[in-house]
C-alpha cells in the first residue's frame, strides 16, 4: 500500500521531532522531509511533491501563512496549519483558512509544545482527510459571484419583510435553524452565513468542532462579515431571532424552554462525547425544544457527529439539508447523514443559505 508523504515544517526543531514520531508511527504515513522556514517549506514543496504538509504559523523569515498561501496558489498539496491555543493564534488560524488552508491542528502547550501526543490521533486523521484525492480542487473552489449571491439575499430579505407585514406566519413564533460543521468548516461556513437575511425568522444555531479558545474570536469574526448579530453562547442567554450563536468550545450548546415561554441557553459538560460542542447534543436539544420548527443542517467534517440528529430531525417533520459531496472539503458528516436517511435536501455549499431561507419560510 502506498503510503501517505508528509512534509513537516517547524522552525523548533523540538516540534519537528515530535510531529515525525508521530506521523512515522501510522502505518499509512510517512515522513519524507521536514523543512526550519517557510522558504525551506515552500522549496521542498516544489522539490518533493508531498500529499500533505504540515505548517507551522509562526517562523522567521518568511512566515507560515505566505508559505502556505504560495504552496497552494501552485496547487502543489493540502496545507495543514499547526496552531497556538492563544487568541493571537486563532484570529491568524482563521486568516489561513480563509487563504486556502485545509485545517489547523492545535499545540496544546503553545508555540513550542511538549506533549503533541495529546493530539496525535487528531493530527493522524487530518492528514489523512487531507490527502484525499480532490481536496486541493475543493479548497480552491471559487462558488458563483458573490456580488449577486448577495443580491439574492437582499432580495430575500424583502421578500421576508413582505410576508411579516401581511401576517404570514409558522406555526411558533420563529424556528431554530442547527448548524453542524467541522473540518473545513471556519471557511465554508462564510459561503452561508453571510447570505442570509437580517430579519431572518429564525434563531441560527451553529456548533463548530473548535477548541474553547477559539469560538469567541470565531464568533466576532462571523458577526462582522453577516447581517445577522452573532455571538458566542453563554448559560442563560436568551434565544432571539435574528441571531446567530455559535456554541462555545469545551461544553455543549443545549436550549431550555422556561414556563414564561422564554427559550435559553444552557452550556453542560454531558454527556460525555468525544466533541464538546457536539452537533448531536445540540441538534437533540434544540429539536426537543423547537419540534417541527427545526431545520437541521449538516457540512463538511470527518465522522458522524449530527447525522442520528438530522435523521430524528426528519422523521420529527423538520427540515433537514446536507451538503453535496461537490463541495465538502471532508465529506464525512453530510454523508452519513444522507447514508441514514436524514437529508431531505442534498445541495452545494453555495446554495446552502438558500436552503435554509426556503426551509425558515415553510
Amino acid at each position: 500500500m502506498k503510503k501517505i508523504r508528509v512534509l513537516i515544517c517547524d522552525d523548533s526543531a523540538l516540534m519537528r521531532r515530535q510531529l515525525a514520531k508521530i506521523i512515522d508511527a501510522d502505518p499509512e504515513l510517512e515522513v519524507i522531509a521536514s523543512a526550519r522556514d517557510g522558504e525551506d517549506a515552500v522549496a521542498k514543496a516544489h522539490d518533493l511533491h508531498p500529499d500533505v504538509i504540515t505548517m507551522d504559523i509562526n517562523m522567521p523569515g518568511i512566515d507560515g501563512i505566505t508559505a502556505m498561501q504560495m504552496i497552494v496558489e501552485n496547487k502543489i498539496a493540502p496545507v495543514l496549519m499547526v496552531s497556538s491555543l492563544t487568541r493571537q493564534g486563532a484570529e491568524a488560524t482563521f486568516e489561513c483558512l480563509a487563504l486556502g488552508a485545509f485545517d489547523y491542528v492545535e499545540k496544546p502547550g503553545g508555540t513550542v509544545s511538549a506533549n503533541m501526543s495529546s493530539v496525535s490521533r487528531t493530527l493522524i486523521n487530518k492528514i489523512k482527510a487531507a490527502s484525499v484525492m480532490g481536496t486541493m480542487g475543493r479548497l480552491g473552489r471559487k462558488p458563483e459571484d458573490m456580488v449577486d449571491r448577495l443580491t439574492k439575499a437582499q432580495q430575500r430579505e424583502t421578500r421576508s419583510a413582505r410576508r411579516k407585514a401581511i401576517g404570514i406566519t409558522s406555526g411558533m413564533d420563529f424556528k431554530a435553524v442547527a448548524i453542524g460543521i467541522s473540518t473545513g468548516g471556519p471557511k465554508t461556513i462564510f459561503e452561508v452565513l453571510p447570505l442570509l437575511p437580517r430579519d431572518l425568522e429564525a434563531a441560527v444555531i451553529l456548533v463548530q468542532h473548535m477548541p474553547a479558545n477559539f469560538t469567541e474570536p470565531y464568533a466576532k469574526r462571523i458577526n462582522s462579515n453577516c447581517k445577522m448579530r452573532c455571538i458566542e453562547t453563554a448559560p442563560g442567554m436568551a434565544i432571539e431571532r435574528g441571531v446567530i450563536y455559535v456554541a462555545k468550545g469545551g461544553f455543549h450548546t443545549t436550549l431550555l424552554k422556561k414556563n414564561s415561554g422564554d427559550i435559553v441557553v444552557r452550556t453542560p459538560q454531558r454527556p460525555e462525547h468525544q466533541f464538546m460542542p457536539s452537533v448531536d447534543v445540540m441538534m437533540a436539544s434544540v429539536l426537543e425544544v423547537f419540534g417541527s420548527d427545526t431545520v437541521g443542517v449538516l457540512m463538511t467534517g470527518m465522522g458522524d457527529d449530527g447525522a442520528n440528529a438530522m435523521v430524528a430531525i426528519t422523521q420529527a417533520g423538520g427540515e433537514t439539508i446536507a451538503e453535496s459531496e461537490e463541495t465538502a472539503i471532508v465529506f464525512g458528516m453530510p454523508a452519513e447523514a444522507i447514508r441514514r436517511g436524514g437529508a431531505k435536501v442534498v445541495a452545494p455549499s453555495y446554495k446552502i443559505a438558500e436552503k435554509i431561507i426556503q426551509a425558515v419560510e415553510r
